[in-house]
């Protein structure tokens, strides 16, 4: 049985996982329809007047996509949704906005040749950071280079980013994550992910009128992620008109439900916006939810265009050249969290990783990465999230006795980090790292320092 101590740790981190479920997990965790933890409250455990059990978190460290964000951005967010309490994906989600209005300024139509000019719009021009700019470079006779509010982007050719930034964040002795020391570096892909452009394939024309649906989370297991996806568009939308819209008219939006991987929303959804005869759709923000409706939408030369998934399984698909994110691929976290382990000056680390594309997938390419720094993997285990228990795969990376544990999931995560500490093997007593999985949702309050 636990005793309080480990009890305080598991209603510490009870939350410790949407976020990543979000944008890297293709089967959104085990696929249980509670409701989302709330990114608003503290990751402060309860006080059960023990003031010895102070910082149970202190010192665990983690890394997951995040941008400094302006206080200006913040603003104007805001001013879509005073009610917003975090800004998960808002960036990102604008920033699809104004990147599709551009490319179909660029391209003169919304018809699917729209989607050869998406990745241009992102590198080698003139560096721009707002549609009225960027505009005027188009209009011009030039080729804007758009840095946006959620960074440079850089868009390989098959449509995602080769740059993006990131937050290493650390619990403080409060239990909470420390803004004050998060620290923002910016990853690069490795140069082989810098593919050729990919041509669109279809010949679906447009109307002259550029209409972009959204397919983000009203309800689910991941409607928290919501409102500032929402605001996000709604706000380059509003900017967007304001410069005079694109094609000589405003661009339309269509918001919809994308619901989660245990509901068939999304479908009806994608059903109702190609009915409505969008140009291209943001979402999903689930990269599960995404890989039911890709077909889909991509089949119809419609632009499929995500703000938040980072599931490596979208780099190499089959998608016509019609799907594009802004939000990183997992290959970028593994080389940034291996950075930030040998720079701690650790050489083994044990692994614990949830058996999904998502775990397994960022588990090989942080492995890589850490060999790559010459830091060893003593022990690595894929676990199932569904699992009634995790004391075996916790007894395992126990006794392989790495200098530092790096845990990549979900809810589960709780009661993996309760076991390590029963084991001694908790934060007080080892390096644990963390990955967006288990690091997002436990930014509560704090949030508000990044996206």
């Amino acid at each position: 049985m636990m005793n309080r101590r480990h009890i305080r740790i598991v209603a510490a981190i009870l939350g410790l996982s949407m976020l990543a479920a979000a944008c890297g997990d293709d089967d959104d965790g085990d696929g249980a329809s509670e409701e989302p933890a709330d990114t608003t409250a503290s990751t402060e455990a309860p006080d059960d007047g023990d003031d010895g059990d102070a910082g149970a978190l202190a010192g665990m460290k983690g890394t997951t996509p995040l941008v400094d964000l302006s206080d200006d951005f913040k603003d104007r967010l805001l001013g879509m949704d005073p009610d917003l309490s975090d800004f998960n994906y808002a960036a990102e989600s604008y920033d699809a906005t104004i990147i599709i209005a551009l490319a179909t300024a660029k391209a003169g139509g919304d018809g699917i040749e729209m989607a050869n000019e998406i990745n241009g719009i992102t590198r080698e021009g003139e560096k721009c950071d707002s549609f009225e700019s960027c505009l005027a470079i188009i209009d011009a006779g030039g080729d804007p280079d758009y840095d946006g509010a959620s960074g440079p982007m850089e868009f390989s050719g098959n449509g995602e980013p080769t740059v993006a930034s990131y937050g290493v964040l650390t619990f403080g002795d409060d239990n909470r994550i420390d803004d004050s020391i998060t620290d923002f570096v910016v990853a690069n892909a490795p140069a082989e992910a810098d593919v050729p452009q990919q041509a669109p394939e279809g010949n679906r024309a447009g109307d002259g009128e550029l209409k972009i649906g959204t397919l983000l989370p009203e309800t689910g297991n991941l409607a928290f992620l919501g409102p500032p996806e929402f605001a996000g568009v709604d706000l380059a939308a509003e900017e967007i008109n304001a410069a005079g819209g694109v094609l000589g008219k405003p661009v339309a939006i269509d918001h919809g439900d994308s619901g989660d991987t245990t509901t068939d929303i999304a479908n009806q959804t994608v059903d109702r916006l190609l009915a409505a005869n969008v140009d291209a759709i943001i979402g999903a923000a689930s990269s599960g939810v995404s890989a039911t409706v890709i077909d889909k939408i991509t089949a119809a030369g419609v632009v499929q265009f995500s703000p938040a998934n980072t599931s490596k399984t979208f780099s190499t698909y089959a998608d016509k050249g019609l799907y594009f994110r802004n939000a990183p691929s997992d290959i970028l976290q593994g080389a940034v969290l291996a950075e930030v382990i040998a720079g701690d000056g650790h050489t083994t680390v044990g692994i614990l990783a949830l058996d999904d594309p998502y775990g397994t997938g960022l588990a090989e390419d942080l492995t890589s990465s850490l060999s790559d720094s010459g830091v060893e993997v003593v022990e690595s285990i894929i676990y199932d999230p569904a699992a009634q228990t995790f004391d075996a795969q916790v007894q395992d990376i126990v006794s392989a006795d790495p200098e530092a544990i790096v845990i990549i999931g979900f809810d589960e995560s709780s009661r993996i980090l309760a076991g390590l500490v029963e084991q001694g093997h908790g934060p007080a007593d080892k390096a644990i790292y963390g990955v967006d999985g288990n690091m997002g949702n436990a930014l509560g309050e704090n949030f508000d320092a990044g996206e």
